[in-house]
């Protein structure tokens, strides 16, 4: 159960590696505008907005690959828990204030890791 905990926790990680990636570097380019649902207009004049999230997405990341990688495990746990707290808040508020399929791409891979870490 030990493993797959972190494999779900690195699987949440990347993903929000990819989120810095699209948010930071890509996000006037025509996949990242279709995926968001944007405008080249609206990309274009929000580019700083999107790079300061996709800022945040990587401290989710950095935070995640912390805990992975915490010489002592109970730290590591801990530190786990917490940065998929926040990753299954962000989803939740996401998910409502914005579009609703981030429920499903953000808050429910951080609801399924951390239930996982808590039951290991």
């Amino acid at each position: 159960m030990d493993v797959i905990a972190k494999i779900l926790v690195g699987l949440v990680a990347l993903e929000h590696v990819y989120i810095l990636y699209m948010e930071m570097f890509a996000w006037a380019t025509p996949r990242v505008r279709k995926s968001f649902g944007t405008t080249e207009a609206f990309a274009q004049e929000t580019k700083t907005l999107a790079a300061n999230q996709g800022l945040y997405n990587g401290f989710l990341a950095a935070g995640l690959i912390w805990g992975l990688l915490h010489p002592d495990a109970a730290v590591g746990e801990q530190v786990q828990i917490f940065f998929l707290a926040c990753v299954l808040v962000a989803g939740i508020y996401g998910g409502i204030s914005v579009k609703r399929r981030i429920l499903y791409v953000q808050a429910l891979p951080a609801l399924i890791a951390l239930i996982v870490v808590l039951l290991t």
